[in-house]
């Protein structure tokens, strides 16, 4: 039996020497290898499922959102802090990037979808407004979505109903959200605040579809599955919402929290863009609270796609452990 070559000197003797006899043999020598495939140059479609009970759900996607500078959109604590909490998670300190994770349930005889995206508005740039084609590589036709539930009427929520020139892209659903927030964002006198693009894209996504609007209430089931539950503050009506299908449930977040990081880690920190930034501060530690406690699963709206997981508490704030992809069906 040949002895093992264990020595580092005796190890590269041992290479040097088999590459010189690949080269006098015609072979090729170790090195690089060209490939001959071209580069893809695109990515897999953007959708993913996974069943809740009886339920199936289907997680869609509008496009990456990118908000720029972390130190200007998040506030409470020093930027050094934010731009550390961000490194030490391996992630880009100079722009945040929010993901857009729309589940569409089946329940079998309904067909749910949970916000809609930025739709034809860019102003938060080119990745937006992908709904429609996420939603044709999942198979799914706007035509058979029976129901559109909104958390809010911010623009990236509600942005996707309908077209630039007023249609309804589903013309066969009824639309669901609060009647706080349809009043507040498509007050025809704030168009001349800072809201201004917010009350536009809410006036041009919702006054087309007003006959097919449905207020919820607080606490109120208003699909059978499909619990309604206010968490004030990021937007006055602002709605998270209990999913449920079998003994099964998860909760979705809406803008209950941006990021899995900041807002989870420190949850008293503050957002730009809420309409009440303590009042949206205490909501989120008091439901996040609850939902850690339950140990119910989550659906986040932004989080990195496809946004469903767990929350633990953590120290002064909470963990969100992503749940594994389910690749495999059967």
């Amino acid at each position: 039996m040949s002895k093992l070559i264990t020595s580092p000197t005796s190890r590269r003797g041992f290479l040097s020497g088999a590459a010189a006899l690949a080269v006098g043999a015609g072979l090729p020598a170790a090195g690089p290898v060209l490939a001959k495939a071209p580069l893809a140059g695109s990515q897999a479609p953007y959708f993913y499922r996974f069943m809740l009970g009886q339920a199936e759900v289907s997680v869609v996607s509008d496009g990456p959102l990118p908000l720029g500078d972390p130190g200007t959109n998040f506030a409470g604590v020093p930027k050094e802090d934010v731009y550390k909490m961000l490194e030490t998670n391996f992630l880009p300190k100079d722009n945040v990037v929010l993901e857009q994770n729309i589940p569409i349930v089946n329940f079998g005889d309904k067909l749910v979808m949970f916000d809609t995206g930025m739709g034809f508005s860019k102003a938060f740039g080119p990745t937006t407004g992908r709904l429609l084609k996420s939603m044709q590589e999942a198979g799914i036709n706007p035509g058979d979505i029976d129901a559109i539930v909104c958390s809010h009427a911010h623009i990236d929520h509600i942005g996707g109903i309908c077209s630039a020139e007023g249609k309804t892209h589903f013309p066969n659903a009824q639309i669901y959200l609060s009647q706080t927030d349809f009043d507040f964002w498509t007050d025809e006198s704030k168009l001349g605040s800072p809201l201004k693009a917010f009350i536009e894209h809410a006036r041009a996504n919702l006054l087309p579809v007003r006959d097919r609007i449905v207020f919820f209430k607080d606490g109120q089931e208003f699909l059978p599955g499909v619990q309604a539950i206010a968490a004030p503050g990021h937007t006055f009506g602002h709605h998270i919402f209990v999913v449920s299908s079998g003994g099964k449930s998860f909760a979705f977040l809406g803008d209950l929290t941006h990021h899995a990081v900041l807002l989870l880690e420190k949850p008293l920190m503050e957002f730009a863009y809420d309409s009440d930034p303590k009042q949206a501060a205490q909501s989120r530690v008091r439901l996040l609270g609850m939902l850690a406690e339950n140990k119910t699963p989550v659906m986040s709206y932004h989080f990195a796609w496809p946004g469903f997981g767990n929350l633990a508490k953590a120290g002064e704030g909470f963990r969100y452990y992503p749940a594994p992809m389910q690749m495999l069906r059967g």
